[in-house]
């Protein structure tokens, strides 16, 4: 299950590094990502109602992140893997990973203002063409760190909220109060 999960991050990461370097998420890439989520799905023993409710989460997103596209408020790759990040986010860590995507591309806007705003001051400023403003925000990077915690969150969350052996004490307790 790591695996995919490795292989999963290794997708996003050249997925950020294709967006920052030539504003392109590319589809094959991108599908890949959320395929994977299925490779996974079935690796964990996911039941239908579990995989219906994270197709749903990812449709859901993909056509709030087409309105959006419409609008020219992100582009199309970032609209795919919109979709594909938050079929791994499902509904239960959709708000989670919404938030680290939001935080991460405010980031992002607010480096590119920075940036902006000393090229204008100096003549001597750094130019960096990976984060020039006039290229628009690298939104795809966002995404890929949203991604990354789609992908970890479950785990994390099984793992420090319900793991094993608190889980098995708690019912020795219970045995032994009954």
């Amino acid at each position: 299950m790591f695996s995919v999960h490795a292989l999963a991050c290794a997708l996003l990461a050249t997925l950020a590094v294709s967006d920052l370097t030539r504003r392109r998420l590319p589809n094959a890439i991108v599908a890949a990502f959320a395929v994977l989520y299925f490779a996974q799905a079935w690796i964990a023993g996911v039941n239908r109602l579990g995989l219906e409710t994270h197709v749903a989460m990812g449709l859901a997103a993909f056509v709030l992140a087409c309105v959006l596209f419409h609008f020219g408020w992100l582009g199309g790759g970032d609209a795919k893997l919109f979709g594909a990040v938050f079929l791994w986010s499902g509904p239960a860590f959709a708000t989670t990973v919404f938030f680290v995507v939001s935080l991460i591309g405010l980031m992002l806007g607010l480096a590119q203002m920075a940036i902006g705003r000393m090229q204008r001051n100096r003549a001597r400023a750094p130019t960096l063409g990976w984060l020039a403003p006039a290229r628009g925000v690298p939104y795809g990077v966002a995404l890929a760190v949203g991604g990354v915690a789609a992908v970890w969150l479950p785990l994390v969350h099984a793992h420090v909220v319900s793991p094993p052996h608190i889980a098995a004490w708690s019912l020795s307790i219970s045995v032994r109060l009954t």
